[in-house]
């Protein structure tokens, strides 16, 4: 499966749009960034090197090996990258894309930010009580910069 992703990243197309924007900011600001997928860590790895972002991620913490019931929803990997961090988890604020991304926060009991990449998300992550939800990467970053 990991061998699948890896070819995936190649065809996957550009960063999303204000991502290293983002990432730029919270780097600037002395924070940590983890990177949280249900993907493989090194697919991840090889999606951040070729796109240049990473610079910017501190850590990466992918799919548990032969473990799937540890996947987002699951609190684990958010749990995971506090510790790698060394900060607690409530202070940590995750920006997803999926419903699974916002239930995992919640559950970890950590900020959740939807990032709403597609229209039917915005509804979605509302009626999951995201904290906020944007379709725009770049407000991310220019709320960042102001916080």
């Amino acid at each position: 499966m990991t061998a699948a992703e890896i070819r995936a990243v190649a065809v996957a197309g550009q960063s999303t749009p204000g991502a290293e924007e983002a990432l730029r900011t919270v780097r600037s600001t002395c924070r940590g960034v983890a990177v949280v997928s249900n993907n493989s860590a090194e697919c991840v790895r090889v999606f951040l090197k070729l796109h240049g972002l990473e610079q910017y991620v501190t850590n990466i913490v992918g799919r548990p090996s032969q473990q799937p019931h540890l996947m987002k929803p699951n609190p684990f990997p958010l749990i995971t990258a506090a510790e790698q961090l060394h900060i607690d988890v409530t202070s940590c604020t995750l920006i997803g894309d999926s419903l699974t991304d916002i239930q995992a926060a919640h559950a970890a009991g950590a900020t959740a930010i939807g990032y709403a990449n597609k229209p039917h998300k915005t509804d979605l992550f509302t009626k999951a009580k995201a904290d906020f939800v944007t379709d725009d990467m770049h407000a991310i970053a220019n709320a960042l910069t102001t916080a």
